[in-house]
């Protein structure tokens, strides 16, 4: 048997190999050369500094490690072609497949650009208290709303963004509509927010068709508020929405060369100047002073805008000291941020998009995933390949044995509704909860997160993104967490065989368990432990049974 000095070592690199994306974060010690002011928007004087240093006595709130999983409406103009994410990007991009879709639908981007799908945009079945209850009897303990995308439009009555949900689109406030729903059902409201990327992202928008009868023609990326004159935006700046104020990047048209380093400011990328950062600045500080959310998720590598600019430390000693100002000292707010490195972690918490480390973590962490595209994509709904409420079931297990938690997008029509197979798979995930949520809820992990075949995870790539590249969980895999006396087995499939627990001999259990039973049901289970292994038998299970739950009783 391995000795507890080795086994300590084994875990430490383990966990090191498990928390070292292959795209490295950007270093706390860069120094920014854009510094944005105060004077607008003043950062809530506090505890915390817009410093890494003072980030650093940041740390995860009990609700939120007792919390496990959450849902997320990751819903804009860009769900109104439903085509999938990016379509504001990509139907720029002349031969890709959102631009001939765009064309065929709504004409070249040179005649109808993305503003142009925003005023189709008008959310006329959005039932926000609807959907925040479904999802809150489905099991969600936290629930998110996007409050702006890489599109740069802001999706509530923002005092420094001309181009927001209530003047243009639906002409609603929907970030105060979604909070409003999360309060009545008591779950505690977060905002995404993405639109620090604006600035490159909508680069694509200065191009021009290269071929056919418009060669040549501009698309809409550089018009100005002189260009809207008798038009339906007459009085707005397109550049309030593009940010083109700017040469575009080198090889800013191929489509691939947004990804890498260029995505953190690296690799040639246009540099933001200060007018865009400060813009950012204050549009953000707004967002927090006017809905005052408990979860903030930055799309962005440590910080938005890091290194270019100190934004986004600014942005985060505010949110969290004015979180403190209102729970009397205490603090209750969760940030998060995308390839971080130790200090970094130490200062938010790291979001996993798409992906799962391959060992439990020592701090809290969250892993965002979707059951389709981000945005929504109405070829994934036609052709089934959504994620099953099964799939959704299990990867919350083997996150929350490794000290996660989720956050799921449910994609939203472009008119604000889900479609039927959601609510089917939501409706599933709710059954399954109903009988075994006391293993996911308030659990923290065991010694170890679970054994069996697909417990080597495949390494983590940039932000995440090995999820589904691993080996697909079987009843053989099993994952383990705890609350109180009780240790939860959570098979990943219906064994039909004995399950042979080798973590659950005496020698790792410690006592003798006085009780083992399978959740949901009364029947009693048979088992037998040696020194090496607990032998348990799963009993009469149901056909249709995934993800089955037993608990045991320790002494």
């Amino acid at each position: 048997m391995q000795s507890p000095v080795l086994r300590s070592l084994a875990l430490t690199l383990a966990v090191a190999r498990a928390v070292t994306p292959l795209s490295a974060a950007v270093p706390t010690n860069a120094v920014p050369s854009v510094i944005v002011s105060t004077a607008a928007e003043p950062i809530a004087p506090g505890k915390f500094a817009p410093t890494w240093d003072s980030l650093q006595q940041y740390q995860a709130p009990e609700w939120f490690r007792n919390a496990k999983f959450g849902i997320w409406a990751h819903w804009g103009p860009q769900c109104e072609p439903e085509q999938g994410d990016w379509y504001a990007r990509h139907m720029y991009l002349e031969g890709e497949r959102q631009n001939q879709w765009h064309v065929a639908h709504y004409g070249p981007p040179s005649q109808f650009g993305f503003k142009d799908v925003i005023h189709a945009w008008k959310a006329e079945k959005w039932d926000p208290d609807r959907l925040v209850a479904l999802y809150k009897r489905v099991g969600a303990q936290y629930f998110f709303a996007l409050a702006n995308h890489h599109d740069n439009l802001d999706l509530w009555d923002s005092k420094y963004q001309p181009w927001n949900s209530t003047r243009v689109g639906p002409q609603k406030d929907l970030i105060g509509g979604w909070a409003r729903a999360a309060k009545a059902q008591g779950l505690p409201f977060g905002v995404s927010v993405h639109a620090a990327h604006a600035w490159s992202w909508y680069e694509v928008a200065q191009g021009a068709d290269k071929k056919g009868p418009l060669a040549g023609v501009p698309y809409d990326g550089k018009l100005t508020k002189a260009d809207g004159k008798g038009q339906w935006w007459d009085g707005l700046d397109p550049q309030d929405l593009y940010e083109q104020r700017h040469a575009p990047s080198p090889g800013f048209d191929n489509v691939r060369f947004l990804w890498g380093h260029r995505w953190d400011w690296q690799d040639g990328v246009s540099q933001p100047d200060l007018a865009f950062a400060q813009r950012y600045y204050n549009r953000t500080m707004d967002l927090i002073n006017k809905y005052q959310p408990d979860l903030i998720y930055f799309d962005d590598t440590a910080l938005p805008l890091w290194p270019v600019s100190d934004a986004g430390l600014k942005i985060a000693a505010h949110f969290y000291n004015q979180d403190m100002a209102r729970h009397g000292g205490k603090l209750n707010a969760v940030l998060f941020g995308k390839v971080l490195d130790d200090d970094q972690r130490r200062a938010m918490v790291w979001d996993i998009e798409r992906g799962v480390p391959a060992v439990s973590l020592p701090q809290a962490w969250q892993t965002d995933t979707c059951l389709g595209d981000w945005h929504y994509r109405r070829s994934l709904y036609d052709d089934g390949k959504y994620k099953s409420a099964r799939t959704v079931v299990q990867m919350l297990a083997d996150i929350v044995s490794k000290n996660g938690n989720l956050l799921l997008n449910v994609p939203v029509r472009g008119d604000g509704t889900i479609d039927d197979k959601e609510e089917a798979i939501l409706q599933g995930i709710a059954a399954w909860m109903d009988v075994n949520k006391e293993c996911i809820f308030d659990t923290r992990p065991w010694k170890f997160f679970g054994e069996g075949p697909a417990s080597d995870g495949a390494p983590i790539t940039a932000q995440g993104f090995n999820e589904g590249k691993g080996k697909p969980f079987t009843a053989e895999d099993v994952r383990y967490t705890t609350k109180g006396d009780a240790l939860y087995v959570i098979v990943l499939g219906r064994p039909t065989q004995p399950l042979h627990l080798k973590h659950l001999g005496a020698a790792d259990l410690g006592a003798k368990p006085r009780q083992i039973e399978r959740l949901g049901s009364a029947a009693p289970v048979t088992w037998s432990q040696a020194a090496d292994a607990l032998t348990l038998d799963p009993g009469d299970l149901p056909a249709d049974a995934h993800t089955v739950v037993y608990k045991i009783l320790r002494s």
